[in-house]
């Protein structure tokens, strides 16, 4: 299977050079002969080196660790480039009037509110738990840290772009949460023209990859997904084809049949929303070889301009087809 990759799209900003090898795969991937085979071959060489930013799951604790009047501080001490994270003017931009919501998966604080983050919560097909605590690496460097370090990155890309991006927690407000019934509403609320779930997974050692989740068709309950399923996937092959061309990352060896995609109906998060939507799973925190990619803070810089581009190619292709990307949705969830 393939998806449509990011040939049409303006060139890209400078980046790292790469090896012969990585360059090879992206002139795959921006050629659209998309054969993901290829790929299972340099499922060992991890960009970045490992930058231990925490010991145990407690430092998942920390307070924010960026300030919203300036560029955002980066986990391992430095900041990102202020050339690819100054945020534009407010109306400037190509992407000026378009909406991003952007969805830090669970939350620092979760840990310390499991009696709130337990009680289930109605997602439309059934009920299940408003949050969870979310993995982390062998180390203790938890998906929650991951997550919000990479919606700042994510942030500043699209503000310098001109785009209003809105995130549904920022680490410390609120204190945990939200439910995931509440992730989907402030997407819907925002009238947001991309929504993006940033996570991470917890599979067993030797499942390397990422993966992207699309909604399918749901109409349960509260729950009706039909008008969004195509501009989410659309969104979700725009995402996948720039994560793969920036990071250099192969596809899920063990979801999506080697292609990156996958189709759920039991995420409250994709079931309720009435916009375009997804979740990525940059990689597996419990095999060594990605857990090395997700703590590198440079990894994690490539991972969020994937991500962006995915979005900004998205946006540009629905406002080129003459749309807005949005759906009217009926119940506001």
């Amino acid at each position: 299977m393939s998806y449509e990759g990011p040939r049409t799209d303006p060139p890209h900003s400078r980046r790292p050079r790469r090896s012969p090898l990585t360059v090879a795969l992206a002139a795959l991937v921006t050629g659209a002969l998309l054969g993901w085979g290829v790929y299972e071959a340099v499922g060992d060489g991890g960009p970045g080196t490992p930058v231990r930013t925490a010991s145990s799951p407690a430092a998942s604790t920390a307070a924010r660790e960026t300030s919203p009047s300036g560029p955002a501080a980066t986990e391992d001490g430095g900041r990102p480039d202020p050339a690819r994270t100054a945020s534009a003017p407010a109306g400037a931009g190509p992407l000026r009037g378009r909406v991003v919501v952007i969805d830090p998966g669970h939350n620092p604080g979760n840990v310390r509110h499991t009696a709130e983050i337990n009680r289930s919560v109605d997602i439309g097909t059934n009920r299940k738990e408003c949050d969870t605590t979310g993995t982390s690496t062998n180390a203790g460097y938890t998906e929650a840290r991951f997550t919000l370090d990479v919606a700042h990155r994510l942030r500043a890309l699209l503000e310098e772009q001109g785009a209003t991006v809105r995130l549904t927690h920022d680490g410390d407000e609120p204190a945990w949460g939200p439910c995931v019934d509440e992730r989907a509403r402030i997407g819907n609320t925002a009238r947001a023209d991309a929504a993006v779930s940033i996570h991470a997974d917890g599979s067993a050692p030797g499942n390397r990859g990422f993966h992207v989740i699309m909604p399918g068709p749901v109409h349960s309950g509260g729950a009706d997904t039909r008008a969004i399923v195509g501009p989410s996937r659309a969104l979700g092959e725009r995402i996948a084809g720039h994560f793969l061309h920036a990071t250099g990352e192969a596809p899920s060896n063990y979801l999506g049949s080697g292609t990156g995609l996958v189709t759920r109906t039991d995420l409250g998060g994709l079931n309720l929303s009435t916009v375009p939507k997804v979740f990525i799973e940059c990689g597996n925190m419990r095999d060594s070889k990605d857990a090395a990619q997700l703590t590198s803070g440079a990894w994690r810089q490539k991972a969020a301009q994937g991500i962006s581009e995915g979005i900004v190619s998205f946006l540009r292709e629905s406002r080129a087809a003459g749309g807005s990307g949005r759906t009217a949705g009926s119940h506001g969830r």
